[in-house]
């Protein structure tokens, strides 16, 4: 049986948690196949170590310019990917898709391949946080929210455990899905999931709560927040009066419904401004604020500080090497 190589491409301040669990899979494959049925290497710009999000370096096996025909490349980032595109990853990522090699990004790294223009006319998906961003910047692009796309020769990944699921999907596609089970427990993953499983955890999940109608008003809460619903559709979204809705909030979430569909649009904010990559203007509207200084005077009521200085303390972060 020969042997399937994956090359993995790292940009500065990648995901390790994308980057482990797409690798990790490939090892446990081999390693209870008592053979060699997966090969892989980590390429850097440069040929140096990079070092992911979380502080830690990974070190590189070749440098792009050295790193062969690549059969199955995936490109990894992470929160800065809108700033780790340029002329020579563009150029080398389009050469590897002239050659008819398998392209992905896990992460962020799908925007590094759009930008490359490498995903116009597939299905991809990214991120859920990133989704709407990808979305207005590349419009041609069909961004999905499921956690993994293959299209032909395009595959992308949410980032994340998505990652795992990916590739015991890879697995088994390769080896039966009884040995990609069996690969899938020894991370204690219950279930692989599919490609079109939500990213995200139900809202009772994530808020602990059951009740149907609450769940429901919270989803079309999350489904509007650039162009926010008023108490009334709100409601009759849930089948409520206004009066059951507010105090169905207070009952279990010790908040009336407006101040939770506020905090809802300035997290999403906040999500956006971490991201860099828009006008603070441009995070307003798609937050649901018609003016920057509405948005501003709410977000630093909130948070404490403005979006400005949020924006200021992301890029610190960004910035700073362990």
């Amino acid at each position: 049986m020969s042997v399937k190589t994956y090359t993995f491409f790292l940009a500065p301040k990648f995901s390790m948690h994308a980057f482990s669990s797409a690798v990790d899979p490939l090892y446990t494959a081999n390693r209870l196949s008592g053979g060699r049925l997966y090969h892989w290497q980590v390429v850097s710009r440069d040929g140096l170590p990079v070092t992911a999000s979380n502080g830690v370096p990974v070190a590189a096996d070749a440098a792009m310019a050295d790193a062969g025909e690549c059969e199955a490349l995936f490109v990894c980032a992470g929160l800065a990917a809108h700033e780790q595109g340029g002329r020579q990853t563009t150029a080398w990522l389009r050469r590897i898709a002239r050659r008819g090699g398998v392209i992905g990004g896990l992460c962020s790294g799908t925007r590094l391949l759009a930008e490359a223009g490498l995903l116009d006319g597939h299905r991809c998906t990214i991120h859920w946080e990133d989704i709407q961003p990808l979305s207005e910047d590349f419009p041609r692009l069909q961004v999905t929210a499921n956690l993994f796309e293959i299209d032909r020769k395009r595959i992308t990944c949410a980032g994340g455990t998505a990652a795992l699921d990916l590739m015991l999907h890879l697995i088994g596609l390769a080896h039966g899905a009884v040995f990609a089970g069996r690969v899938s427990d020894q991370f204690m993953h219950q279930r692989i999931r599919a490609a079109n499983d939500h990213q995200r955890m139900a809202p009772y999940e994530r808020l602990g709560v059951r009740e149907p109608k609450l769940i429901a008003a919270i989803g079309a809460m999350e489904e509007n927040l650039e162009d926010p619903l008023s108490l009334g559709e709100i409601a009759r979204t849930a089948s409520l009066s206004v009066r059951q809705l507010e105090r169905l909030f207070r009952q279990r979430l010790g908040c009336t419904p407006s101040h939770y569909y506020l905090e809802l649009r300035l997290h999403h904010a906040r999500l956006l401004l971490m991201r860099g990559a828009s006008s603070i203007l441009a995070i307003a509207l798609a937050a649901g604020f018609a003016s920057a200084s509405h948005f501003s005077r709410r977000y630093r009521e909130h948070f404490g500080h403005s979006p400005r200085e949020e924006r200021g303390f992301a890029s610190s972060f960004r910035s700073f090497e362990p």
